[in-house]
């Protein structure tokens, strides 16, 4: 209770027991009979008392014989009558046990209200000597202090406004007080003519009063449940539409509920009107329905909208205040969901209001339906922590957002939280049925459609018919030529060259699956290097989403790539991509994806030939893959990943050829490691596997990007250096000393491990045979010169004279 309350329920408890000690020193045993009689019938008449509606408290029809006695009977005699029945009616059948609080509060407001009615009445007898007419004015001045003090301590105590429930609980009362006051002035006059007697006539009025107000409240509560019963409806419609919404988008339906959570609570703390609130509720349930409007591929595309893309998007909140202008609500719903999109600087659309002219349930609107649309999960990003999303909503206060929403809704955001997943957890929302398959129904009346839109609806018949037959018999050769190679990059050359006729683009990727990821494996056409950079999580961005959801996307925005050059400073002349999934026999493999210059450049058409032509491409992707896995086990060293003897030999043949042909220099380097087999008898074989991993890494990062590193066998690796000059081969036989010496650090924390490197140099008449026995011979050769001349005394001759001990 607040301190107002506390204070007011004092004053009125020290008004009434002073009117109360008043009225025991004024008290006077005179008319006992007449005073017995009246407090009888009061008595009885209070046990008939109503429940007054929208608060708990109750009303009954005594005041008719606190009239009479304020007539007819002293003052003691009147507070007697009153306060008594008063403690009838708070203890016949009460709802509860009544607090002492409230009795005595009862009890001292209708001391006073006795008090003020009775002074009132005398005061005018002495002035204007008019009975019925005071009686009407002590009628009137005892309705005000008997309803008022109740009023105002039930408006401080729930903090509901004074002069609504003064005027919904007690008002509606005023006219029986009139009544009552003239059918007392009535009893009265027949008092001074016949005898008080005639008071007993007053009984039959009782019961007709008691009555009507059982009748009227009765009516009052069964209007209450038909409006609740409409509210109900209304809120059940809405709700309804809502599911509507959900089926075009497929992340709205957590959303709108969300946002009614935080938007009905900002409308709490910003004291927002009863109207405007209700309206807001139906609007934070309803602002999207003109999404209905938006062809489903803009609302659920991964990645920013083209400008004609936002153009479409932007109708949603006119759309959405024409249907509802047709449902007629109460409360102003259209004026809130027409103006969710406005910003407080004015740049906002359809209208660009700004400030005050934007209705408050717009403006909180905006402001929790971006909150929460930054915190949750969308197609084109992923979402961003609650408070990452709320320093973004507070960074375009007084630009988007209302400053003042911005503030409550920055102070309660985590406590709004919190209370949207407590109800998103207490009740079940209801979702809409999409798996389900209905097996009846062959066709429709007219049968399936046999024919596919037209795209070109200028041509006629005769071109469509070529156009046909060409797609047709290019279609049959593409899926033919598929089939011929094993070869993975020969089958998506293949693919490139053949499909540009029959779908133009102007660059063309292929992404295979790679742990999580999709990684180009072939690209061709505009913007090469950006394509063949791309790494593209599962799920995110254009292609992700195509391989993830196992669908296709025409007329994308091939920015939304992870990776892709969607800074505005860089120029990229790709506006459109057409995306496929490439599902195979155990599932999505890659994505095939075209690029175009022009927006919105592909048609239906272009898709469906890709659907036609993606089955045989991901079987002989998968074929490929499967050749190329083999393939890599025969030629690939499953220890160190370095090409094994096998495959040297293959290139050093074709490298042997083409030093022949362009007259090239050729450099041949045998390696064996010295001390190794110490490293397997002290350490274990274990430890010898991982000096000849981290050695074979380490000559992979130290050599250049166009020299060739196999392992022929154990502890010994070749390196064929294209262009590596004489004179440059002893500096690189001392790296690779001082390579070899930190791998066995590393590895075994022993500085024996050393290495020793034959070379051999390209001349016309010798081939990889001879040219790898002599580098062989000279490895053999410098390494009993190891064993006779120790690491440490050659490294420094080395650094002494300048020249290495061969």
């Amino acid at each position: 209770m607040s301190g107002k309350a506390k204070a007011f329920i004092g004053a009125v408890m020290m008004v009434g027991l002073v009117a109360f000690a008043a009225a025991v020193l004024q008290w006077q045993p005179r008319h006992l009979a007449q005073f017995a009689c009246y407090l009888g019938i009061a008595l009885m008449a209070s046990g008939l008392k109503i429940t007054l509606p929208e608060i708990n408290g109750t009303m009954s029809v005594n005041f008719l014989f606190v009239l009479l006695g304020v007539q007819e009977l002293g003052f003691a005699q009147t507070m007697a009558l009153g306060l008594l029945s008063a403690l009838v009616q708070i203890f016949w059948t009460p709802r509860g046990r009544p607090r002492w609080i409230h009795v005595v509060f009862n009890l001292c407001s209708m001391a006073t209200a006795i008090a003020v009615a009775y002074g009132t009445y005398h005061l005018l007898q002495q002035l204007y000597s008019e009975g019925p007419l005071s009686l009407i004015a002590a009628a009137v001045t005892y309705f005000l202090a008997n309803t008022m003090p109740v009023a105002i301590i039930i408006s401080l105590t729930e903090r509901k406004p004074l002069s609504k429930i003064w005027r919904e609980c007690y008002f509606w009362s005023f006219p029986y007080y009139l009544l009552g006051g003239a059918i007392a002035s009535l009893v009265g006059y027949l008092n001074t003519r016949i005898g008080w007697q005639t008071s007993l006539l007053v009984l039959p009025s009782v019961y007709v009063i008691y009555r009507s107000y059982r009748l009227y409240l009765s009516k009052l509560e069964d209007e209450k449940r038909h409006v609740e019963e409409m509210a109900s409806l209304h809120l059940r419609t809405i709700e309804a539409l809502a599911l509507a919404i959900e089926a075009k988008d497929h992340t709205t339906h957590d959303h709108l509920q969300r946002v009614r959570v935080y938007a009905m609570e900002l409308a709490k703390d910003l004291k927002v009107g009863p109207a405007d609130t209700e309206a807001l509720r139906a609007a934070a349930l309803l602002h999207d329905i003109g999404k209905l409007a938006v062809p489903e591929h803009i609302i659920n595309k991964p990645g920013r909208l083209t400008p004609e893309e936002f153009e479409k998007m932007k109708i949603h909140p006119l759309v959405g205040a024409e249907i509802l202008e047709q449902v007629q609500f109460p409360y102003p719903v259209v004026p809130i969901v027409r103006s969710h999109h406005e910003k407080w600087d004015g740049t906002g659309y359809p209208n660009g209001l700004k400030a005050e002219e934007i209705p408050i349930g717009a403006r909180i609107l905006s402001a929790v339906d971006c909150l929460d649309a930054l915190a949750s999960d969308r197609q084109y990003r992923k979402a961003l922590p609650l408070d990452e999303a709320m320093a973004a909503v507070v960074a375009e206060a007084g630009k988007s957002f209302d400053p003042a929403v911005v503030t409550v809704l920055a102070a309660r955001y985590r406590d709004l939280e919190k209370m949207a997943q407590d109800e998103a957890n207490q009740i079940p929302r209801a979702k809409l049925t999409r798996t389900i398959k209905v097996e009846r129904g062959d066709a429709p009346a007219t049968g399936f459609e046999q024919t596919t839109r037209e795209d070109y609806p200028h041509r006629d018949f005769l071109t469509s018919i070529a156009s046909a037959r060409q797609e047709a018999q290019m279609l049959f050769e593409l899926s033919h030529d598929l089939g011929k190679s094993l070869s993975l990059n020969e089958t998506l050359s293949l693919l490139s060259v053949r499909l540009k006729r029959l779908v133009p683009y102007d660059s063309v990727a292929v992404y295979l699956i790679h742990e999580d990821e999709l990684r180009p494996e072939f690209v061709n056409g505009d913007n090469f290097r950006l394509f063949s950079s791309l790494r593209i999580p599962m799920g995110q961005g254009l292609s992700g989403w195509v391989a993830q959801n196992c669908k296709p996307i025409i007329n994308g925005n091939p920015s939304v790539e992870p990776g892709y050059a969607n800074d505005p400073a860089k120029f990229s002349s790709l506006r459109s991509a057409l995306a496929v999934p490439l599902q195979g026999l155990e599932g999505v493999v890659g994505v095939l994806a075209l690029y175009r210059s022009d927006k919105n450049a592909f048609t239906q058409d272009d898709l469906r030939v890709l659907l036609a032509i993606s089955s045989k491409l991901s079987m002989s992707i998968e074929n490929a893959l499967k050749y190329r896995l083999a393939e890599d086990s025969a030629t690939i060293d499953y220890l160190t990943g370095l090409p094994n003897a096998r495959s040297m030999f293959i290139h050093l043949d074709q490298e042997i050829a083409r030093c022949r042909r362009s007259k090239a220099t050729l450099t041949l380097l045998v390696c064996d490691l010295d001390g190794f087999k110490q490293v397997n008898d002290r350490f274990g074989h274990l430890e010898g596997n991982k000096v000849l991993r981290s050695f074979a890494e380490n000559l992979r990062k130290s050599s250049r990007e166009y020299d060739y590193i196999a392992r022929m066998g154990g502890d010994e690796f070749v390196i064929i250096a294209p262009g590596l000059q004489p004179n440059a081969v002893p500096q690189k036989i001392a790296m690779l000393e001082e390579m070899a010496a930190e791998v066995g650090k590393a590895v075994c924390g022993a500085d024996f491990l050393s290495v020793s490197v034959g070379e051999a140099f390209f001349q016309d008449d010798v081939d990889a045979e001879q040219l790898l026995c002599e580098a062989d011979r000279r490895m053999y050769v410098t390494k009993q010169q190891h064993h006779a001349y120790p690491r440490r005394a050659r490294m420094l001759d080395f650094s002494t004279h300048g020249f290495r001990v061969c």
